[in-house]
């Protein structure tokens, strides 16, 4: 994945003191991630020139004389009665030229991301955060209280997973709030403001359900994690 260009050092800043500002008040830990980018989404440029190479071939269908009357026109001059195996040949090639063709095009991101349906892209990032929580904040609190906060830019999608102890007690709705706050800055081009936002609204959460006890080590880090 390309590193975000939206976040600064600032940013960086900000969202690791709201943090450990909210981590005060909690025996929760918050773990913070952002990406550019959650998935390539290669199948889905792959998945477009199929189409398009087979709408090409029912045009082809349709209006056989249109796309004879083409290659007479490329080949004039020289007279030569096609074979079917040759119209076939000619055919298949250039199928194989639109599917290259719009799959060379869809090479480009912000295309390819606006043709990818919304449901894809919640999918992706949804499996992407998991993916992380599982990596680097799944267990690994004593009391199983550790949160994930992931972002992907290009998506504008954010997700928040959290670890056993801490879903028993609080429904995914409640981060309603915390996801509401940030990607409402990260679409305004303040995604730092809005991780921040987002993480004291989670302390706020986590502060009611798990208040800071008297041994509290700080078990994860604070500062934000840059895919």
């Amino acid at each position: 994945m390309s590193k975000v260009d939206h976040i600064d050092e600032g940013d960086h800043s900000l969202v690791t003191a709201a943090v450990a500002d909210a981590e005060r008040h909690t025996s929760g830990e918050i773990v913070t991630i952002v990406a550019d980018l959650s998935d390539h989404y290669e199948d889905i440029g792959m998945a477009w020139a199929s189409v398009v190479a087979l709408l090409a071939l029912f045009f082809y269908m349709l209006f056989p004389d249109f796309y004879l009357g083409l290659i007479e026109g490329i080949t004039v001059g020289w007279e030569h009665e096609y074979s079917a195996r040759e119209y076939l040949a000619i055919l298949m090639t250039a199928l194989g030229l639109k599917w290259f063709g719009t799959w060379l095009i869809l090479k480009w991101m912000p295309l390819r991301l606006a043709l990818t349906p919304k449901y894809i892209k919640m999918a992706r990032v949804r499996a992407r955060a998991i993916m992380m929580f599982k990596v680097g904040t799944e267990a690994k609190t004593i009391g199983r209280t550790g949160v994930l906060l992931y972002l992907s830019m290009k998506e504008h999608r954010a997700e928040i997973v959290a670890d056993e102890e801490i879903a028993k007690l609080v429904a995914p709705e409640v981060w309603g709030d915390a996801m509401v706050a940030l990607l409402d800055r990260v679409k305004a081009g303040q995604p730092g403001d809005g991780m921040a936002e987002a993480v004291r609204q989670m302390g706020f959460v986590l502060a009611q359900h798990f208040p800071k006890g008297s041994e509290n080590p700080n078990e994860l880090h604070d500062r934000l994690i840059e895919l």
